[in-house]
């Protein structure tokens, strides 16, 4: 076997393109021992093709080798012929060893194409062949897990458990977790999260982690999650707006608001970031900021409808109704009935009287049951001198607000004034 030694010897050091060479000389005079030992050591390292022909050339000899069929099949798979793997692995027999390992590729085969029912089936036959044995276990509970059956999933993966805290360098506390977490038992998840971080600390369980203590309102602990998981990767993007919500709900608006500014160091076109940034500095009544953040959140997407509305909030506040109008403009105002309402505000401000009336008739129908809009409306009304339509508005107020002095002064004003013509 010198010859898949020094194969072996020169993939390690990377001198891939002597190894071909000693690999083609395999397929034209090897033994099927050293082409199937060279082929095993070859596709660890990538070279689909060349494993794919040596495993055609033994399969010429052993046709219903089962070991053989599996690789071919997980090549094709890595092909993406995922119709080819499943014709290959369903020549396997029954009575092959291999069989329960081709059972579960099929199942992963069928899970893929959202076929669960039969992937389930899959599994379930291998479990009778191998009633003990924990991928199997695994494997159902990846299958229910993905499916959203999460009871399901959580009780494979204890059965799993018992056993083993790793599967194919999968953490088994964490799957538990993560099943728990994603079925709303945050609490319960969270000492799963511990056992698994203590295995080892990997990313994902990190944020998981966190995500969940915050879902379960431990925002101490989600802080310490997210803080590691910035010192271990500052570019894992998810973390930013994740720890600045943790932030505020601590009430540390300060805290929140850098952390925003620092994820968009790395993520600079995330506008949800900029949104929540704007929303942040308005808190800590940096208007300025705050401006700046939801403008850039408003060029990113036009249609983050939501910043939008916010700018114009703080517009109409700081009386800029020449910029209430522009974002009107920007965005559209068919795109919200607030922008009607915004802009009827904008144009009487401006004195633009009539187009604010037209404003104002055509958010009517959306705000006709809304007693801010109609006392706006209402008001803008009187001042124009159409009385009839005011007191049809503050009708409408008072029935609204029954109990308001204020409105049923001003119909009461405003009807007498229209019977005395």
């Amino acid at each position: 076997m010198d010859i898949v030694n020094k194969i072996v010897t020169q993939l390690e050091n990377g001198l891939y393109e002597q190894a071909l060479e000693e690999v083609q000389k395999i397929l034209k005079s090897g033994s099927n021992e050293e082409k199937f030992l060279v082929a095993e050591q070859i596709y660890k390292f990538g070279f689909i093709s060349e494993t794919k022909e040596l495993i055609k050339q033994l399969l010429m000899d052993y046709p219903n080798e089962g070991e053989l069929i599996i690789l071919l099949a997980e090549i094709l798979m890595e092909e993406g012929d995922e119709e080819a793997a499943i014709l290959e692995l369903e020549k396997i027999s029954v009575a092959d060893p291999s069989y329960p390992e081709a059972l579960l590729l099929l199942a992963d085969l069928f899970q893929m194409e959202g076929l669960y029912e039969v992937s389930e089936q899959k599994i379930l036959k291998a479990k009778e062949l191998l009633p003990n044995e924990v991928v199997i276990d695994f494997a159902l509970g990846e299958l229910y897990s993905e499916e959203g059956k999460f009871i399901e999933a959580i009780r494979c993966y204890e059965k799993v458990l018992e056993k083993e805290e790793t599967v194919a360098g999968v953490n088994v506390n964490q799957r538990i977790a993560d099943a728990m977490s994603a079925g709303g038992a945050f609490e319960e998840a969270l000492r799963y999260y511990e056992k698994a971080i203590k295995e080892r600390v990997e990313l994902n369980t990190l944020f998981n982690y966190g995500f969940t203590a915050l879902q379960a309102g431990f925002n101490q602990k989600a802080i310490e999650q997210f803080l590691q998981l910035k010192e271990l990767d500052p570019e894992y993007f998810s973390l930013y707006m994740n720890l600045a919500r943790a932030y505020e709900r601590e009430e540390d608006l300060v805290k929140a608001y850098g952390v925003i500014k620092d994820g968009i160091k790395y993520d600079e076109f995330n506008k949800d970031l900029y949104f929540y940034g704007g929303k942040l500095a308005l808190k800590t009544g940096n208007e300025d900021e705050a401006e700046t953040m939801l403008r850039e959140a408003l060029a990113l997407d036009p249609e983050l409808i939501e910043a939008a509305r916010t700018l114009n909030s703080l517009f109409i506040l700081q009386e800029r109704y020449g910029d209430v109008l522009e974002i009107i403009s920007f965005v559209g105002v068919e795109e919200d009935p607030q922008f009607l309402w915004d802009e009827a505000l904008a144009y009487q401000n401006l004195e633009e009287y009539s187009q604010a009336l037209n404003s104002y008739e055509r958010a009517y129908t959306f705000f006709k049951d809304t007693s801010d809009f109609l006392a706006h409306y209402g008001y803008f009304l009187m001042e124009e001198g159409n009385r009839e339509k005011a007191v049809e508005v503050f009708s409408k107020l008072i029935k609204l607000e029954p109990d308001n002095e204020e409105f049923f002064s001003v119909w009461q004003r405003l009807s007498e004034d229209i019977s005395s013509y």
